[in-house]
């Protein structure tokens, strides 16, 4: 027999996401005008419940309207993916986070690269940094072959050991691309589908090849609902579905979804109750901060952990010159939230400072 929901606790209930919505409302409203270029996609997600706010255009010309159902570039929000794929395989026992690379890939030979491991890449810790990272940005794109060279010539400025600090690399991550495709003799783009974009029924994202015009190949339905980009100043930046890497080999190119479909994802990872337990598992290994940077930052498998008064954030922001976007999560009080904006340098901090710190407070004074 059905139990009759308490009228007095549905209307306290609804009366709290009406407050959570106006909070995350009021911040964002004027970070997305008509003044802004593009538009923006948010999603919170709250103790089971989802809310969704849309700003501006995907496509100013076209004045296609901003949708939960946008398809945008997650720029560096793609790493979450790979870290859990990395956390799946260590609790399924398929390698270990202390495996050094030269066991998945003999051909990093050199005397730095090979004292690596496979945690170190994933929690920025394995002190590499590549042109590929940081300004001046190369002219070139690298082949695999290339890349490989690069590492092994790979020498890090004194003091720099592997596991000793937390540097952020951008290739870090391509390189755990390879680490994982070479275990599982799978490419990148299979393996987060079928056993993390599947298992969810995340139907909308993508990782993408990229043709040769530098566009994302996905079908004309998909590329329908994708992006147009921007600068910050309000410049077209690339075609609909512009991929940038500087890195010439499959996989290297961005990842697509949509607030929708990201909103599945924060409640896998602050809530995790109907999924596989592996994966709901591997979900939290991935949040686990792993490397204490200073009194308020660490590091996890991809996330950062950030300690504010009252309230820890676990979050990852992304971006490119033309894209935006970040998830944070507080997996204390089971909310997160997501922001994509196609325009480069939205101003996420107000979620990591003003948005989920005043959430997290509203939800701890009921």
């Amino acid at each position: 027999m059905a139990m009759a929901l308490c009228p007095r606790r549905a209307s306290a209930d609804s009366d709290m996401i009406a407050q959570m919505r106006d909070i995350v409302a009021g911040e964002i409203a004027s970070t997305a005008t008509p003044d802004h270029a593009g538009g923006l996609a948010a999603a919170l997600y709250a103790g089971r419940h989802v809310e969704f706010f849309n700003y501006g255009f995907a496509d100013d010309a076209a004045r296609r309207p901003v949708t939960p159902d946008t398809l945008f570039n997650l720029a560096s929000l793609r790493k979450p993916f790979e870290a859990t794929l990395v956390a799946l395989g260590v609790l399924r026992g398929e390698l270990r986070l202390d495996d050094r690379l030269p066991k998945y890939l003999p051909e990093l030979s050199g005397n730095y690269i090979r004292n690596v491991t496979v945690g170190q890449l994933a929690t920025h810790t394995s002190g590499l940094l590549l042109p590929t990272d940081h300004p001046p940005w190369p002219n070139e794109e690298y082949t695999r072959e290339q890349f490989i060279a690069m590492l092994n010539a790979f020498t890090p400025a004194p003091g720099v050991a592997p596991g000793r600090q937390r540097v952020y690399t951008h290739a870090g991550y391509v390189l755990l691309q390879l680490v994982l495709e070479r275990c599982y003799d799978r490419p990148i783009h299979a393996l987060i589908q079928h056993r993390i974009l599947r298992p969810l029924a995340m139907g909308s994202t993508f990782v993408p090849e990229r043709g040769p015009d530098n566009r994302a190949v996905m079908d004309v339905a998909a590329m329908q609902r994708v992006v147009q980009g921007y600068s910050d100043q309000g410049m077209a930046i690339g075609p609909i579905g512009n991929q940038q890497s500087y890195f010439d080999f499959p996989g290297t190119g961005q990842m697509f979804s949509s607030a929708r479909d990201l909103a599945t994802f924060i409640a896998a990872c602050v809530d995790g109750r109907a999924i596989d337990p592996h994966l709901r598992d591997a979900l939290r290994l991935t949040q686990r901060e792993a490397f204490r940077v200073d009194e308020k930052f660490g590091q996890g498998m991809a996330w950062e952990t950030v300690r504010l008064p009252g309230v820890t954030i676990v979050d990852k922001p992304g971006g490119l010159n033309n894209a935006s976007g970040y998830i944070g999560l507080v997996p204390a009080r089971r909310i997160g939230i997501v922001l994509l904006a196609n325009r480069g340098e939205y101003p996420h901090e107000i979620a990591r400072y003003k948005i989920l710190p005043a959430l997290a407070r509203l939800i701890a004074s009921h």
